[in-house]
């Protein structure tokens, strides 16, 4: 098995986690979550999302949280965006990194965004001048690139189209999104080989739902096809709200102690990012569905019962 020796995981727990969850974390609370990130060492950070209260209101205190964090400059902060105005107020805060969301679907795009696949790409070349304009990094995640709950399969040359269409636009990566849990390895592994393959300098991105199990192994299938960026989320909590059984998204716990125990360096103190989801398990008040927090890491070893 060849794999990247170095990988970088970027924290979409703060934003993709939460927005599933009853309990609305204030932006104090979000901070203290954030503080414990920080001290596990993890790089990068989509901490919410400019999005409408009415849709999400767990982003509703986006801006307000972002404006406890926002003097690090040694932490990646991106905001998700769903359209110009959401981008509008993320430069009002100050934010300097955004990751603009549509989908390869359309059925899933009307639902999310109210738009059709080429109605997202013809307003991303506004939302692209606007980025550049203000000197913010654009990052771009196509959902359902590996299935899509209302159509199904959701062709490959479909991915590769739109993939050739983003690249012509000033953007810094594509990350590629598993919405609901769909992707096989195969699957994924097939794909991005003929990404990297046709654009082989490019910085391409997986991000994996754990919903049917199969998260951790379809990482294993994109690093196989030199693929070293990965969304991950706390806890393994999180979905898409515009999307029927999208919950589970791949645990952070889980993917920085199977990598490390690989030899694959993460960078992450895996004994502080368990320590940070312990604090998010208090804060919304239930279990969470990582399982390395549950069991303890595979180093531990358990006294000889008489």
């Amino acid at each position: 098995m060849r794999l990247s020796e170095e990988v970088t995981i970027n924290e979409v727990g703060l934003r993709d986690g939460l927005q599933l969850e009853s309990t609305v974390l204030s932006a104090s609370q979000k901070a203290v979550i954030y503080t414990h990130l920080k001290k596990a060492n993890v790089q990068e950070i989509e901490f919410g999302s400019f999005v409408h209260p009415k849709l999400v209101p767990q982003m509703a205190n986006t801006g307000e949280f972002f404006e406890k964090i926002k003097g690090d400059t040694d932490v990646i902060l991106t905001a998700l965006i769903p359209n110009l105005r959401g981008l509008e107020r993320a430069n009002e805060y100050g934010v300097n990194a955004a990751n603009f969301v549509f989908s390869a679907s359309n059925t899933h795009n009307l639902q999310n965004v109210r738009q059709t696949t080429e109605q997202s790409l013809e307003s991303l070349k506004i939302i692209v001048q606007y980025a550049s304009a203000h000197q913010i990094d654009l990052h771009i995640s196509i959902a359902t690139s590996f299935g899509c709950p209302f159509e199904g399969t959701v062709p490959q040359e479909n991915i590769m189209k739109i993939t050739e269409q983003l690249l012509n636009y000033n953007i810094k990566r594509i990350t590629y999104a598993d919405t609901t849990g769909m992707a096989n390895p195969m699957q994924v592994n097939r794909l991005m080989k003929e990404i990297k393959q046709e654009w082989k300098n490019f910085e391409f991105g997986c991000h994996f739902h754990n919903t049917r199990g199969m998260g951790l192994v379809n990482i294993l299938a994109a690093m196989e096809a030199n693929i070293a960026i990965f969304d991950s989320s706390l806890g393994g909590i999180g979905g898409c709200p515009f999307a029927p059984g999208a919950t589970g998204n791949v645990c952070s716990e889980d993917v920085v102690h199977m990598l490390e125990e690989m030899g694959v360096r993460t960078g992450v103190d895996l004994d502080e990012l368990l320590q940070a989801s312990l604090q998010l398990k208090e804060f919304l008040g239930h279990e969470l569905p990582g399982q390395v927090m549950k069991a303890g890491k595979s180093t531990r070893r358990y006294p000889v019962p008489n």
